[in-house]
């Protein structure tokens, strides 16, 4: 995230690091990166440094019967399985939180905030900006083909193909006769779904559809990262490694591989070499739909709500209006009928 929450503060920050980690931190720098989660770099007197990861815990709930208790525990499982990765499976590519004191991978800072720290990786970069550059995929493809094969102690949690904030979505559409007068952006996201609401409701009977298919092949499922994309996969001296485990479960493999046929479809030849898996096509069309109908609903559910003209917002309306094209980005879709 770009911006800093207002309603926390370094102190508990530095308390909490201090209480759970052992971590006396002498110096804190937030750190505007990623977009699902606050991140700073925290450092000690001796000179070791720390990645943190504050997640805002309402912001992961799935529907309006979820709870930031039941967010925070599917965020403890999550991590946990990635440290188990690292331990149990061996993978060396997997960077996990630090377990704190109590062994325990995160921790609750506040009543809507959490804590996990991670090493900070000092020689590292993104692979590249937007995209794999076309000599790194083949490496990329061979981290998810160990991922995909291991069997860690902790295991993640069962895909269930769920749309996050699929109810909220469905009130918006049925709400945008009205006027929302929720801030800068308010308007114009109800405009924009008012424009684009039966392409919109085909694409989520699409992908109702599409589901009842591939969640038949449980057979099928592996251990998948779910965000496998440039802002993850890291060079380091020694190799690429994997961060960001928020969202690890075991799914289809086309959960980890649709974005990057998306650029090169060479990859799914090199993963069933390597793997004997027979890509589904089906799955492929339901991964890259939950993630258009899940960046939509989150975003619509935030311009719905009261919200503050931020560098955060702003990046949330661009984001809104690339995917909030269904018809376009989905041009085969017809609206239901009447």
């Amino acid at each position: 995230m770009f911006t800093r929450p207002d309603d926390l503060t370094e102190h508990q920050i530095r308390a909490e690091l201090a209480a759970s980690w052992s971590f006396r931190a002498e110096t804190l720098s937030y750190l505007p990166v990623g977009f699902g989660a606050h991140h700073w770099r925290a450092a000690d007197g001796s000179g070791r440094q720390l990645f943190l990861l504050v997640h805002d815990l309402p912001q992961m709930l799935l529907s309006r019967l979820d709870t930031a208790q039941a967010a925070f525990g599917r965020l403890e499982t999550a991590l946990g399985c990635a440290l188990s990765l690292r331990t149990s499976a061996n993978l060396d590519f997997v960077i996990p939180p630090i377990p704190a004191d109590s062994g325990k991978v995160v921790r609750r800072l506040t009543e809507r905030y959490s804590l996990a720290a991670c090493p900070y990786l000092t020689d590292c970069e993104p692979t590249h900006e937007g995209d794999f550059a076309a000599a790194d995929r083949p490496a990329v493809v061979r981290l998810l083909t160990e991922l995909h094969a291991a069997r860690p102690a902790l295991a993640p949690q069962l895909c269930d193909f769920a749309l996050q904030n699929a109810d909220g979505l469905r009130t918006a559409i049925e709400s945008t006769g009205e006027p929302w007068r929720t801030g800068r952006y308010g308007e114009r996201a109800r405009a924009l779904l008012a424009e684009h609401a039966s392409g919109v409701t085909a694409l989520m009977a699409a992908y109702g559809e599409l589901a009842a298919q591939v969640r038949s092949s449980p057979e099928r499922y592996v251990v998948t990262h779910g965000e496998p994309d440039p802002r993850n996969v890291l060079k380091t001296p020694a190799g690429f490694v994997l961060v960001d485990w928020d969202f690890v479960q075991l799914a289809p493999p086309e959960r980890d591989l649709w974005d990057l046929a998306e650029t090169d479809a060479a990859v799914l030849a090199a993963y069933t070499e390597a793997t004997g898996a027979v890509i589904d096509p089906h799955a492929l069309a339901l991964f890259r739909m939950w993630y258009d109908l899940s960046e939509i609903a989150g975003y619509i559910e935030l311009f719905r709500c009261e919200h503050e003209d931020t560098e955060d917002s702003a990046e949330s309306w661009q984001n809104l209006a690339h995917f909030l094209r269904p018809t376009e980005r989905w041009p085969r879709l017809r609206p239901p009928a009447r």
